[in-house]
């Protein structure tokens, strides 16, 4: 039987894909944010992080407007990591799906392997042991010492004792930090918007378009025996992770504020360290995921989303789309790319 499971780099990095749209309108009146940032210093104890809080019902970035003629495509981005409390208003989301015949999700990669259930389970130590360094090395013995320094001042920090982690690729390492320091930090990556979404599909029978690529293993054992193996190049993802959480943590709380706000202009105003690009390619360009046809799914997964925006247009009076709002406010992104395919875009009132 064969299996479907999300790719190890995607599904801990692409963490701004689950997104939603709705039409959006003018609120009575502004709702207040207010942010405490995290303690930046790595002499404090773990006890004295702040936390993000934000107050009041918030709408969340308004809706794209992409048309040809009298067709529509609304089109929300949404934003990872979020304050962990916001409430989020959804009515103008909730509207413009009711009127809408589709729903665009973002797109996705996913590997399939031809294993069945308890072979799968078989696999798992397999898979598990191959987050460590070839040859039994640890985190200190295959990193410059400037950057395990910085590494364990900051492990110990958002950590704390777990030392399982110091046998890990940089790449894992860095990942379990990250996720670590934005829970301490009051953000959560468990989406807001995509399950709303999801849930109003359902409620009113909207039909719900899954751009996707599947890069398929037929060897998923010799696959991952080749991956324990190899030696690749996750230095840059270890270091830019260890940037932006010494630098940019502050910076990632008044964004999910941002967002929160609808504030945009703040949101293109705000510095941008993006440490998963970095990782993503430390993973899909090994030779394990090259020789698999990994290297440019992210690249298939996004013209498969162009796609899909295409023929929802020709056929619909109305679509709702999702994609991370990273996509959509940075040049050359998403919005760009419709507007050369002759689409008017419309940015939010």
């Amino acid at each position: 039987m064969r299996r479907v499971v999300p790719v190890a780099s995607l599904a801990l990095l692409l963490t701004c894909l689950p997104i939603a749209g709705g039409a959006a309108t003018p609120l009575q009146a502004p709702p207040q944010a207010v942010v405490e940032p995290p303690v930046a210093s790595a002499d404090e104890p773990v006890a004295d992080l702040g936390l993000v809080v934000v107050s009041g019902e918030l709408p969340g970035p308004g809706l794209w407007k992409i048309s040809r003629g009298e067709h529509v495509l609304w089109l929300l981005g949404d934003l990872s990591p979020l304050p962990r409390d916001m409430q989020w208003q959804s009515r103008d989301v909730e509207a413009a799906i009711v009127q809408s015949q589709e729903i665009i999700q973002p797109p996705t990669v996913g590997l399939s392997a031809n294993i069945g259930f308890f072979r799968g389970l078989t696999l798992l130590p397999s898979l598990l042991g191959a987050r460590k360094n070839p040859d039994g090395k640890t985190l200190q013995q295959v990193v410059p010492p400037e950057l395990y320094a910085r590494w364990r001042q900051l492990k110990a920090r958002y950590i704390g004792r777990d030392n399982d982690v110091e046998q890990w690729r940089p790449v894992f390492a860095a990942l379990e930090l990250y996720e670590a320091a934005i829970a301490k930090a009051g953000l959560t990556r468990k989406g807001v918007v995509g399950p709303f979404v999801d849930d109003a599909a359902k409620r009113h029978e909207i039909r719900v378009t899954a751009p996707r690529v599947t890069v398929v293993i037929d060897d998923p054992k010799q696959a991952l025996k080749e991956f324990r193996d190899e030696t690749f190049g996750d230095l840059d993802c270890f270091r830019k992770t260890l940037d932006h959480l010494e630098s940019d943590l502050g910076t990632m709380t008044a964004r999910a504020n941002a967002w929160a706000t609808a504030d945009l202009e703040a949101m293109r105003a705000l510095p941008y360290t993006d440490q998963a690009a970095a990782c993503r390619e430390a993973l899909n360009d090994i030779g394990v995921a090259r020789k698999r046809g990994m290297a440019d799914s992210e690249a298939r997964a996004s013209r498969a989303w162009m796609d899909a925006a295409d023929a929802a247009l020709a056929r619909n009076a109305s679509t709702f789309a999702l994609l991370p709002i990273a996509e959509l406010i940075k040049p050359n992104g998403y919005l760009d790319r419709l507007r050369a395919r002759g689409y008017t875009v419309e940015a939010p009132l």
